[in-house]
C-alpha cells in the first residue's frame, strides 16, 4: 500500500498542494511559529472517502490544539527519498513507514530521539531503544483475493502457480514499497531462505502481472476480478473491505505448513531539524492517546500500538477472528536492514523485473 509516486493531499488544511518548499502555506518568515505541521506518511491510514484513522485524528488535533496537518502520502521507501534529498532544507516534521524503512531513515540520520506520551506502552519490539521512532498502528501482513470469483481463499503459495491465476496476480514493488518488501520476507521465512524464494517468485512469475508502484491499487482491481489475488496489509485491507464486498483477506502457506505472517506496523518518528519540532511531538503526543489508540480498530480497522488500551469494537473483535490459527513470526529488521539491497537485486535478477 505504499506508492512510488507522491500524491499530495490537503488533509485538514486551507491549502490545497504542497509546494516543494511548503512556502505558499505561509512563507518562510517564523517559521517555527507557525501553526502547522507537515507529515510524510506510506499511505493506508487516510480513508478513500475521508473516514480513515488518519482523518478523524488530523481532525480532532486541529480541533484541540488549532494546528493544521499539511499530509503527503507515497511509498515507504520514496518518503526516506524524499526526505533524504530535502537533509540540507528540512520540510517534513513527523515521518510515518513501515520497517524495515523506518529503521533506514533512522540510519540516515533522518530521525530525532523523542518518546512521545503513551509510548512506555508500546511494546519494546515495536519501537526503538533510543526514541528515534515508535509505532502508532500495528498492523500485518497479508494477501487479498476476490471472493465472488473464487468459491474460497487460496491457502498456499504453490495454488498462485495454477494456471487458472494466469495475468491474474500482481504484487507491489519490493524495495519500494512496504508491502512489497514484505512479499520477500515472508517469501524469505516461508520457503526457508533467500535462493528458495527466489526459485519460487521466478515461477510466479508466468502468471504475475508485473511490479505495481502501489500497493492500495491492488485491491479495488481484486474487487473488481480484474487480479484474483495481491499482496496487501490487513489494517489497509480490512478498511476497503467497507466499500469493497468481493475482498476477501489470507494468509499464504508453504504447502503442507501453516499460514504465517508478521507485525508491519506503522511507525512514526520526528524529523531530525523539523520546521515544527514542537508541533510534530504534539501530533505523536496524539497520535498515541488513549482515545486515539481506541479509534484505530473502531474506525481505522487497524490494531492499537498501546499495551494498556483493550479495543473492545467490533472491528477488534472481527480483526482477532481474522488472525486466529496464523502464526506470526519475527523478522530479524537488523539483517533485512543491512542486506535490503541485496534481496532486492536478487529478486530483480530472478524475476526480471
Amino acid at each position: 500500500m505504499r506508492k512510488n509516486h507522491l500524491k499530495p493531499i490537503a488533509a485538514v488544511t486551507g491549502c490545497l498542494a504542497l509546494a516543494a518548499t511548503l512556502s505558499a502555506c505561509g512563507g518562510s518568515s517564523a517559521v517555527s511559529d507557525e501553526k502547522v505541521v507537515t507529515v510524510y506518511s506510506a499511505d493506508g491510514l487516510k480513508g478513500e472517502n475521508g473516514d480513515g484513522w488518519y482523518d478523524k485524528v488530523f481532525k480532532d488535533f486541529e480541533k484541540k490544539t488549532g494546528i493544521k496537518v499539511e499530509y503527503v502520502e507515497g511509498g515507504s521507501g520514496e518518503m526516506v527519498q524524499r526526505a533524504v534529498r530535502e537533509k540540507s532544507n528540512t520540510q517534513a516534521d513527523v515521518l510515518v513507514t513501515l520497517p524495515p524503512f523506518i529503521q533506514q531513515a533512522d540510519s540516515k540520520g533522518l530521525l530525532a530521539a523523542y518518546a512521545p506520551a503513551g509510548s512506555d506502552q508500546v511494546d519494546g519490539a515495536d519501537k526503538a531503544s533510543d526514541s528515534k521512532w515508535t509505532s502508532v498502528v500495528n498492523n500485518y501482513f497479508g494477501f487479498v483475493y476476490n471472493k465472488k470469483e473464487l468459491k474460497s481463499a487460496p491457502t498456499t503459495w504453490e495454488e498462485l502457480l495454477d494456471g487458472r491465476f494466469k495475468n491474474k496476480i500482481q504484487y507491489s514493488t519490493p524495495g519500494v514499497a512496504g508491502d512489497g518488501t514484505a512479499v520477500l520476507i515472508k517469501a524469505m521465512h516461508d520457503f526457508g531462505g533467500k535462493e528458495p524464494a527466489m526459485a519460487y517468485l521466478k515461477k510466479l512469475q508466468a502468471n504475475n502481472v508485473g511490479p505495481s508502484a502501489s500497493t492500495g491499487k491492488l485491491a479495488p482491481k481484486v474487487d473488481k476480478g480484474e487480479l484474483l489475488a495481491a499482496n496487501g496489509d490487513v489494517q489497509m485491507n480490512y478498511a476497503q473491505s467497507k466499500d469493497m464486498p468481493n475482498l476477501g483477506i489470507w494468509f499464504p502457506a508453504k504447502e503442507g505448513g501453516k499460514p504465517t505472517t508478521f507485525a508491519l506496523p506503522y511507525a512514526a518518528g520526528l524529523v531530525d531539524k523539523a520546521p515544527h519540532s514542537a508541533n510534530g511531538k504534539k501530533l505523536l503526543d496524539f497520535m498515541l492517546s488513549e482515545q486515539a489508540q481506541k479509534d484505530v480498530s473502531a474506525v481505522g480497522g487497524g490494531f492499537s500500538a498501546r499495551k494498556d488500551v483493550e479495543a473492545t469494537d467490533a472491528n477488534a473483535l472481527a480483526l482477532a477472528k481474522l488472525m486466529g490459527g496464523v502464526e506470526v513470526f519475527a523478522p530479524d529488521w537488523s539483517d533485512i536492514g543491512t542486506n535490503l539491497d541485496t534481496y532486492v537485486g536478487a529478486w530483480k535478477s530472478a524475476t526480471g523485473s
